[in-house]
Order: structure tokens, then C-alpha cells, then sequence
């Protein structure tokens, strides 16, 4: 029986819906696996930890206090965040402030270059939060100003990190064209006057998105580090010899591809031994006349999703249902299976607005059906049913080719019913997250279909309110 009172807050969502099975929630609903996040967030901190690199995790993925305390474990060591929206950060203050009085120190990071309309906000946390807590990145000299305004409200500078292109086009200047209009020079009589603090190089490279191996995924990390380096080497002169520079590379396929070098030396492979050979000299070693210190940084990591999978970056992975934390619970509006359609069909009551559109070069498709929903007797059955097709509210399921598999069986029957309820893992859960206010949370290692808990998520750009 549904409430008879409007729910509002993630706390009402709690009082009603702990205990309950997840067919038993207002559908289309975001279901977050609390046991499988643990394990990906524990085993991402036990590598870097194993290859003694630092880590910043991005929170933008789930966007959760709940979630940052799982990126950031239990050890009793500095928290490094990167967040994409000031909104996040403001969203974080309370655990911040949690970890800080707890002895941990803090830094967050807003993850673009640094736009005009984020300095007053950014500042008023820094003076909240304290000295060091915040960083930011620049890519052009305009934004100069931007970080001495910072200074002035704050009273204390930012960190600042210096934006690297290595190839992903996203953001940042190429290795060679670092120093475009005196940035480089300019940023560091700042640096010497105390209006900022420099910090270092950061690179943000998805190119491991298109990745299929884990080989791939290693070889990228390492390609990432290499151009990093270049940007050092080419514009030495500019930057202090006597400071430690921090090198901050990743995305997550090709971050949790450092899981792959845990192994015995002898049994690793050429590019795992390259790899963790290249880690180790940015750790440990001289780069470029400089002490460096290596930062990974990663975010969808923690929950996974079909096209992480799809890149294989660990070798170990397991299916969707065993690694994949956040699914969206469906209803099956009808179905079409007695030959209205060149091959049978199911209409789902969800669409772009609950799944979003990321495609993945895996499969055609726009989700991936649980086996749970029609085969339980049948743990790994070639065919899968996918999302096919996509409307704003309604989507299509149908068989579908995945991964190279299941296309001869595209006209055998849809075994699902009118009402069912069924689980799809999203191409990117990034995208499927910022669709809903809060997650239903499960625990797989105790029973995985009874929500324990629910989280709020810090959706949209959200201004804080004037006095």
C-alpha cells in the first residue's frame, strides 16, 4: 500500500521503505547494491595502496555521503575528492567536516576549469571548511583572475592543478602548448606570491572507454603517465626544482587496471610489468629533474556498469549480475510475442527519462535485462535480453547481440509476463543516477532483494539560498 502521504525527503523514503521487497517500490526505481559498491571501493584502495600511488575519488557518479565514505575507507588517512558541480561539494560539508575533526585532512577538488560563476560559492566553502580543503584546475589564463578572486574571498589560496590534454580532447592544453600565453609563468609568480598553491599536473583520459582488454586498459594508464611527463620535460624550466609535483592521471577502466599487476612479478604480463615499472619510477624516482607524486583518480569504479564491463580492464571481472551496483527496478507494461512484430517484443514503463541514452560498443542496446527476470535455471545462457529501443517514458525489450552472442536466438519467445518486475543495469550509471532524487539500497551478501537503507543523491546545480 502506497503512502497516503506526499514523500519529500530521503529520511521519509527510509521510514517507509526499509524492510520492504524491491517489487515492492514505486517503479521506475534506482537500486544501488551496498556489498558490491564495498568490494569495488576495497579493492581499488588495497591496489593503490599494494603500489603505494595516492588516489582521489570522483564522486560524481553516485554522488552520495554514503558513497564517499565507502571511496574513501576506513583508514586513517587523507580524504582527496574530486567532485563536477560546486553543488556536490556543498552537498559534502557535513562529512567533510566529519572527517576533518576526525583527524583526517581533506581535498576536494572541482573537477572543470574554473568558470567566473563558481568563485564566490567555492570560497564561501574554503572559509567554512578551512585551509587546504579546496583545489581547482585552469587550462587558460583568463582564469587567472578567477583563482586571485578566490584568494581575496577565502583568505587563503587554492590548490590549482594545471590541465593536461593527452589525447582525450576533453578539456586541458596539449604537452607542447602548456605554457600558451606565459600560463605556466604567469601561474607560478601567483604560486610565488601566494595567491595560489601550486599543486600540479592533472589529466583526465577516457580513451579507455573504447578498450576491450586489459592489456588496452594498462597500456592507456601508462600512455596518460607518458604524456603527463612530456608536459613536465617541455616546460621545465618554468617550474620550481625544489617542489614535489603531483601528477594526477586516470578514468576508471584503465585506474582499476592496476588490480591486474596484485600478481606475482613472475607472473605478470609485458605491459602489466611495464606498467607497474612506470608507476613505481613516478613514485619513487627523479621524472623530468623533479620529485613527483602520482595521483590516480577514478569514479564510476565504485558501482561499474555495462560499458565498464565492456572494457575488461581487470581481468577477473564477472558478469553484469555479480559486479554491476546500481540497476533500475521496471514493470512490463505488454508484450508482443504471438507474431505482431518481425520478432517478440516487451514494452517496459521506463525510457530515456530513467535509463538516460549512453550507448556502448558492446551491444546495441540501451540496458541489459537480469537473467533473473526469465531464466533462473540457467545461470549463463548465451542470449540476454536487452533494451532495444528507447522513448521518453517506455522502452522496448527484445533479444539482442551482446558481446558477439545471442543473435540466433532473436525469435524465440520473451519469457516475461505483464507486470512483472525487472532489474536492467544501465550503460552508465553516471547518467541513469542523475535521473532520480535517491537510491533504494540492498546488500547482496545479506539478502539482496529487501531495501536496508536509502540514500540521497546531490542532483542539479543547486544555489544556496539567500538570507
Amino acid at each position: 500500500m502506497e503512502p497516503h502521504r506526499m514523500l519529500q525527503t530521503a529520511g521519509d523514503f527510509r521510514q517507509y521503505y526499509v524492510g520492504k521487497h524491491v517489487t515492492q517500490l514505486p517503479k521506475p526505481a534506482l537500486i544501488l547494491d551496498k556489498a558490491k559498491m564495498y568490494r569495488h571501493c576495497q579493492s581499488l584502495l588495497d591496489a593503490v595502496e599494494y603500489l603505494g600511488v595516492d588516489f582521489r575519488a570522483h564522486v560524481k557518479t553516485h554522488k552520495t555521503l554514503e558513497g564517499v565514505r565507502l571511496q574513501a575507507g576506513e583508514a586513517n588517512k587523507e580524504v582527496r575528492l574530486v567532485a563536477s558541480t560546486v553543488a556536490e561539494i556543498e552537498f559534502l560539508r557535513p562529512l567533510v567536516r566529519e572527517f576533518i575533526e576526525s583527524g583526517r585532512p581533506v581535498n576536494i577538488l572541482y573537477g572543470i576549469p574554473l568558470p567566473p560563476s563558481q568563485v564566490d560559492r567555492l570560497a564561501a566553502i574554503a572559509r567554512q571548511l578551512g585551509r587546504g580543503t579546496i583545489s581547482v584546475m585552469i587550462d587558460h589564463t583568463s582564469q587567472l583572475s578567477h583563482v586571485a578572486r578566490f584568494a581575496e574571498q577565502a583568505a587563503f589560496p587554492a590548490g590549482v592543478y594545471l590541465k593536461v590534454d593527452t589525447g582525450y580532447h576533453r578539456a586541458g592544453l596539449p604537452p607542447s602548448g602548456l605554457n600558451k600565453d606565459d600560463l605556466v609563468s604567469k601561474l607560478m609568480s601567483l604560486d610565488n606570491q601566494g595567491t595560489i598553491n601550486f599543486i600540479g599536473l592533472y589529466s583526465h583520459s577516457s580513451l579507455s572507454y573504447n578498450d576491450s582488454t586489459a592489456e588496452q586498459a594498462m597500456a592507456n594508464l601508462k600512455g596518460e603517465l607518458s604524456g603527463c611527463l612530456d608536459a613536465l620535460e617541455e616546460n621545465a624550466r618554468l617550474f620550481p626544482s625544489d617542489r614535489e609535483i603531483t601528477i594526477s592521471i586516470g578514468a576508471s577502466p584503465q585506474v582499476t587496471s592496476i588490480e591486474n599487476l596484485l600478481g606475482a612479478e613472475g607472473n605478470l604480463s609485458e605491459g602489466a610489468q611495464s606498467l607497474k615499472q612506470a608507476l613505481r619510477n613516478a613514485v619513487t624516482g627523479m621524472q623530468c629533474g623533479f620529485r613527483t607524486r602520482l595521483e590516480l583518480h577514478a569514479g564510476v569504479y565504485s558501482v561499474l556498469d555495462v560499458q565498464q564491463l565492456s572494457t575488461n580492464s581487470r581481468a577477473h571481472f564477472g558478469d553484469y549480475e555479480d559486479e554491476i551496483a546500481v540497476s533500475v527496478m521496471a514493470e512490463v507494461c505488454s508484450l508482443y510475442i504471438d507474431g505482431e512484430r518481425q520478432q517478440p517484443e516487451a514494452l517496459l514503463a521506463v525510457g530515456v527519462l530513467g535509463l538516460g541514452r549512453e550507448p556502448c560498443a558492446a551491444y546495441e542496446g540501451w540496458g541489459i535485462v537480469d537473467r533473473d527476470a526469465y531464466s533462473p535455471n540457467s545461470p549463463h545462457p548465451d542470449r540476454r535480453l536487452i533494451v532495444k529501443r528507447v522513448s521518453q517514458e517506455h522502452s522496448i525489450v527484445s533479444w539482442g547481440l551482446v558481446n558477439g552472442h545471442g543473435d540466433e536466438d532473436s525469435q524465440q519467445p520473451i519469457p516475461l509476463q505483464v507486470g512483472q518486475t525487472v532489474r536492467i543495469y544501465p550503460n552508465h550509471s553516471c547518467i541513469t543516477g542523475a535521473l532520480y532524487g535517491w537510491y533504494y539500497v540492498v546488500d547482496s551478501s545479506q539478502h539482496p532483494e529487501q531495501v536496508i537503507d536509502v540514500w540521497e543523491r546531490a542532483n542539479g546545480w543547486k544555489m544556496p539560498i539567500a538570507n
